[in-house]
């Protein structure tokens, strides 16, 4: 159990740095990794059944417990990310996949790897992990309905199609994940302990097959879109912050709302573009997928190093899968 531990903790650690040597890997030998295309949305489903059994009722209460700081980070999520997203596209003028990939992402939920990235920053891991809970839980009607509203000017969007896809890749696992955990109780405590594992092989399985599959595009337009990408990115990350610091909030809450923000469900944004749209619209969650990790990382190190209060709230390690 201690080395299963250990080896959680140093892939959890260390998961910006695989992500950036696969996605090199697979678009140096893309026929190496085309074949996990077929997989993208089971292994999707694996990481968010994966969040289901890290849940507990603690996060739920945490909602309720301080419902005005989970609604500014929700509220700030949805926001500000399809915002910036849509104002992008209008800047750069960029092709039509390429601008709807671009909103896709934006619309996502908040990122798997956002609650370490958070701990990791000393911040508020437990607001981190009730936002991310939260918008996760409401992406099934929030993600269709903000893609129709801004996307539709370029492509045809099916809110229905979209909404019974984002059931089925990220509510039923998680509502799968909670009942097999109510089930089992401490029997499935073992198998908690390597879904860090199990989920950075997945999320890294999903970008290595969006890139293999769209080396040639990534090729061509992919410093235009590596572009938007740390744009969005790093508009997010900054306009959380201050969002949260303009309100007053403590320095911890600042830093998990900065993240919750910032990072995305770039997993999510791939297998909806591969479903539902094309290929190239694949292209920004793949890229969005590696960078937010580096940023992320860096981020959280920047925070950490310059933090003016001691508070740095524990959290379970197995949250690190989520």
């Amino acid at each position: 159990m201690q080395v299963l531990d250990r080896i959680s903790r140093f892939i959890g650690s260390t998961f910006a740095y695989w992500v950036l040597l696969f996605a090199i890997v697979a678009f140096l030998v893309p026929a190496g990794f085309t074949w996990l295309a077929a997989y993208i949305t089971p292994l999707l489903g694996i990481v968010m059944f994966g969040m289901g059994l890290t849940l507990s009722l603690k996060d739920f209460k945490e909602v309720f417990t301080r419902p005005k700081d989970v609604l500014i980070g929700v509220l700030f999520h949805f926001i500000i990310m399809p915002g910036i997203a849509f104002l992008l596209t209008l800047v750069f003028h960029v092709r039509p996949e390429v601008a709807v990939g671009v909103i896709l992402v934006g619309c996502c939920p908040s990122g798997t790897s956002s609650n370490v990235m958070t701990y990791l920053a000393k911040g508020d891991t437990a607001l981190s992990v009730a936002v991310t809970t939260v918008s996760t839980l409401l992406a099934p009607i929030v993600t269709p309905f903000l893609i129709w509203v801004l996307a539709s000017k370029w492509v045809d969007v099916s809110f229905s199609d979209l909404f019974f896809s984002i059931v089925e890749i990220i509510f039923v696992p998680i509502i799968l994940g909670v009942i097999v955990k109510l089930l089992l109780g401490k029997k499935i405590e073992a198998g908690i302990k390597a879904l860090p594992i199990v989920s950075v092989i997945a999320i890294i399985a999903i970008l290595s097959a969006v890139v293999s599959i769209n080396q040639a595009l990534i090729a061509k337009s992919g410093l235009i879109i590596f572009a938007m990408v740390i744009l969005h990115n790093c508009c997010g990350l900054a306009l959380g912050f201050f969002g949260a610091r303009l309100l007053r909030m403590p320095e911890p809450k600042q830093k998990a709302i900065a993240i919750e923000v910032g990072l995305q469900n770039s997993a999510l944004g791939a297998s909806i573009a591969t479903a539902h749209f094309s290929p190239l619209a694949a292209v920004p969650s793949a890229i969005f997928s590696i960078w937010h990790n580096i940023s992320g990382a860096l981020v959280a190190n920047w925070f950490s190093k310059h933090t003016k209060e001691s508070v740095h709230e524990s959290i379970d390690d197995t949250k690190s899968s989520t």
